[in-house]
C-alpha cells in the first residue's frame, strides 16, 4: 500500500459535550473534516543505544488555533488524558521534537534502550477539539547476539551469525571482531561471517556490531580443536652425563585438546610413558636415541629424536689425567699437573657421584680430601710446592 493510500484512523474527542464523542475515520488522502496523521514508517526496528526518528505529518481543519501538540506512549482510556513524553523523567533528556505547531510532527528518541521497546502516538489539541493518530508508530529495540558453535575441528567451514530480535530498519553492513580486534582480512556476507578451513589461530572471542553505531555484541569464544604438533623433547640434568648419575626426559606438544597420552622410546622400542621419563643410576647402556610420540583425540604425532650420552667413570678419569698432565706443563711442571688433576677430579666427583679416587695407589692423592675450591686448593699449593713470597 503506498504511502498516499494508507488508511488511518483517527480519534476526535470534542470538548464541548459533557460525555466525549469518539469518531473513527478512515482517511484516504485528507478526510472531509482535515483531521489527518501519517507516520513514516509505522513500524522501526532500531539497535539497542541507536537514535531513531519518527517520521510524522499531521493537519487539522480550517478555523482551529493549536493549542499543544505532543508524544505520548499511552492510549486514549476511559477519557483519561495521555501524559506528555517530554515531561517523563525516563525520556525527557533524550526526546527532541523536530516538528512544528503546523503540519510538522517528527521526533527523535536517542540512547534507546530494550524498555523503550512500545507503540508511540501524536496528540493535538486545538482550542475546539483534541484528536491523536490511532495508527501510531510501533518501536521495537534489539541488541545483537553472535550465534556459533562451541568447538570446531581445524579444517571444518564455520559460519556465525550476528543475530537481532527484529530485521534492523536502516540498511545495515555488519563489522566482526576477534579478541576485541577489527577482522579485515574476510568479508562478511549480510550479518553472517565464513570461516573457510578454520585454522587454529581463528579460535578466540568473536563479536559484532553495525557500522555507524556504538553497540557492540557480547562475545563468544570460538574453540578450535586440533591433533598434536609442535612435539619436542628435551633432556634436564647438568652438563656431562656420567655412568651413576640420573637423567630426566621431558615431552611437550602444542595440541587441543591437550594431549594426554605419551610414549617414549629409544630406537624402536617403547620404555616407558607419561610426559616426563626419568633415569636413575644411568650406565652407558642407556645411551642411544630417544623420541617421544603425543596423543589426543584428534591424532598423533612423534618427536624428533634426541641423542643421550653417557660417559664412563674410567674413560672420564683417564680423560682427567691426560689433559692434568697437558695443561701441567703449561703452568709449572709437576706441582702445575697436580692442580690440574685436582680441579678434574672434583669436578668427575661432584657430577658423577663416585667417592674413590681414579688411582688409589697413590697415597699423594688420597689423603688429600678437597672441600672447597679457594682456601683448601691454596693450602695445597703451598704444601706441595712451598716457595717464597717473592717467588709465587
Amino acid at each position: 500500500m503506498s504511502y498516499n493510500t494508507m488508511y488511518f484512523i483517527m480519534m476526535w474527542v470534542r470538548t464541548g459535550p459533557p460525555l466525549p464523542l469518539v469518531f473513527l475515520l478512515m482517511i484516504h488522502g485528507v478526510s472531509s473534516d482535515d483531521w489527518t496523521v501519517r507516520y513514516s514508517p509505522s513500524h522501526i526496528c532500531a539497535l539497542k543505544d541507536s537514535t531513531v526518528t519518527m517520521n510524522c505529518t499531521y493537519t487539522y481543519p480550517t478555523g482551529h488555533r493549536i493549542k499543544e501538540v505532543f508524544w505520548t506512549k499511552e492510549s486514549v482510556k476511559d477519557g483519561v488524558e495521555p501524559s506528555d513524553l517530554s515531561e517523563d523523567p525516563e525520556y525527557s533528556q533524550r526526546l527532541q521534537y523536530l516538528g512544528d505547531q503546523q503540519q510538522n510532527c517528527t521526533v527523535r528518541l536517542s540512547h534507546v534502550t530494550l524498555k523503550d521497546s512500545h507503540k508511540y502516538y501524536f496528540r493535538i489539541i486545538t482550542n475546539k477539539d483534541k484528536a491523536m493518530g490511532i495508527a501510531g508508530v510501533t518501536l521495537a529495540v534489539t541488541d545483537l547476539q553472535v550465534e556459533s558453535p562451541e568447538r570446531v575441528t581445524e579444517g571444518d567451514s564455520v559460519r556465525l551469525t550476528c543475530k537481532s530480535s527484529c530485521t534492523l530498519t536502516d540498511r545495515a553492513t555488519f563489522i566482526w571482531y576477534r579478541n576485541s580486534q577489527p577482522l579485515t582480512e574476510r568479508r562478511d556476507r549480510n550479518n553472517e561471517l565464513l570461516l573457510q578451513s578454520v585454522r587454529r589461530e581463528d579460535a578466540g572471542r568473536y563479536s559484532c556490531a553495525v557500522h555507524g553505531h556504538h553497540h557492540i555484541s557480547p562475545t563468544v569464544y570460538l574453540d578450535v580443536t586440533y591433533s598434536p604438533r609442535s612435539v619436542s623433547v628435551w633432556i634436564t640434568g647438568s652438563g656431562e652425563i656420567v655412568e651413576g648419575d640420573s637423567a630426566t626426559l621431558r615431552c611437550s606438544s602444542d595440541s587441543n585438546p591437550p594431549a594426554l597420552n605419551f610414549s617414549w622410546f629409544k630406537g624402536g622400542t617403547i620404555v616407558g610413558s607419561g610426559r616426563i621419563y626419568s633415569i636413575s643410576k644411568i650406565s652407558s647402556d642407556d645411551s642411544g636415541e630417544y623420541k617421544c610420540r603425543s596423543i589426543n583425540e584428534h591424532g598423533e604425532k612423534y618427536s624428533d629424536a634426541v641423542t643421550l650420552n653417557v660417559m664412563s667413570v674410567r674413560w672420564f678419569s683417564s680423560v682427567a689425567v691426560a689433559v692434568s698432565a697437558g695443561v701441567g706443563v703449561l703452568l709449572g711442571g709437576a706441582s702445575g699437573a697436580f692442580v690440574m688433576y685436582i680441579c678434574l677430579t672434583k669436578r668427575m666427583k661432584r657430577r658423577s657421584a663416585v667417592k674413590e679416587i681414579s688411582d688409589p695407589t697413590e697415597d699423594t692423592y688420597t689423603a688429600l680430601e678437597l672441600k672447597s675450591t679457594t682456601s683448601d686448593l691454596y693450602d695445597t699449593l703451598t704444601t706441595v710446592d712451598p716457595r717464597r713470597p717473592e717467588d709465587s
